[in-house]
């Protein structure tokens, strides 16, 4: 616009785009007032009237109110000022409506009752201490109190969901928060690590030194041969598979490879495949943007039948 150059107020509406309307707005709540008035006591408004008004209009798109805009075009407030707490702002609501919508797609996805909506939007609300708290409960339960040091496996099983998290990561803290309040998987969980404790107490590992590999990892490493070949559980070569894992636990924990053992070793990969467990494991690495991680399931269970088949 020519700066000598005034403007009828519909000819400034049409040059802004804004309505004549919202321009006497803006001129009545003294923000943009007119320039001047016409003989015939129209407002007129330069070219300075005209900036000033598409100021208004993008801060008002921004969504930021008349009275710090007001601020704004007096010079009480800085433009990057206004821009740096009104980005702010804005984070804080995608953070909100992130939640939302993470609780609404799970709700739909899951079919969810009233009850179950409600108790996933209050897990998805839980500050960070709210979450430490609860994940700290349901690992106290687990391992706490046990003859050994699990600070190691406590990092690995706690989550951390971040300040700005991607709507999966969401979902998948709701997910594992609901697993974390289930007093039924804490007590698989609890039982998991008493025996694990105590495979490696008697194996003269509970107490500092180096722990040696547990009987999910053995059954693990000596099956995935197996199963990639192809061999079928009840076949004989399956049998050797399971001779050489039971030799194996029998020498970790010290005792000899009789039916007790087996029975001990069986009880254990059964409440290891549990389909919870790898739920955790699996919405936990979601959480903290982990790689997905291996799933012991197939060999577990296909180590579960060879042995009862045996």
């Amino acid at each position: 616009m020519d700066g000598d150059t005034l403007y009828s107020i519909g000819e400034l509406a049409r040059r802004t785009g804004l309505t004549v309307k919202a321009i006497r707005f803006y001129a009545d709540c003294g923000i943009v007032p007119p320039t001047g008035r016409s003989p015939a006591g129209h407002r007129l408004y330069d070219a300075d009237a005209a900036a000033r008004l598409e100021l208004v209009r993008t801060l008002r798109d921004l969504g930021i109110d008349l009275p710090t805009i007001r601020r704004v075009l007096d010079r009480e407030l800085s433009l990057a000022q206004v821009a740096a707490a009104h980005a702010e702002a804005l984070a804080t609501q995608i953070r909100v409506l992130r939640l939302r919508r993470a609780v609404a797609t799970a709700v739909a996805r899951r079919g969810s009752t009233p009850e179950e909506m409600d108790l996933m939007h209050r897990l998805a609300r839980l500050s960070a201490d709210e979450r430490r708290r609860l994940i700290d409960g349901f690992l106290d339960a687990a391992f706490g109190g046990l003859d050994a040091d699990l600070t190691g496996v406590r990092r690995t099983m706690t989550p951390e969901l971040p300040d700005d998290p991607e709507d999966e990561q969401v979902e998948a803290w709701i997910e594992l928060a609901e697993l974390a309040r289930d007093p039924e998987f804490g007590a698989l969980m609890r039982r998991l690590a008493e025996q694990h404790v105590a495979d490696q107490n008697r194996a003269g590992h509970g107490r500092g030194n180096v722990p040696r590999p547990g009987a999910v990892a053995i059954v693990r490493d000596h099956v995935a041969p197996a199963l990639a070949a192809g061999v079928d559980s009840a076949s004989p070569q399956a049998a050797a598979v399971v001779a050489a894992v039971t030799a194996r636990y029998a020498g970790l924990v010290g005792r000899p490879d009789d039916a007790a053992l087996r029975r001990r070793l069986l009880s254990l990969v059964d409440t290891a495949r549990d389909p919870r467990r790898q739920t955790y494991v699996r919405l936990l690495a979601v959480v903290n943007g982990w790689p997905p991680p291996d799933d012991p399931t197939p060999a577990l269970t296909w180590f579960a039948d060879a042995l009862r088949a045996s």
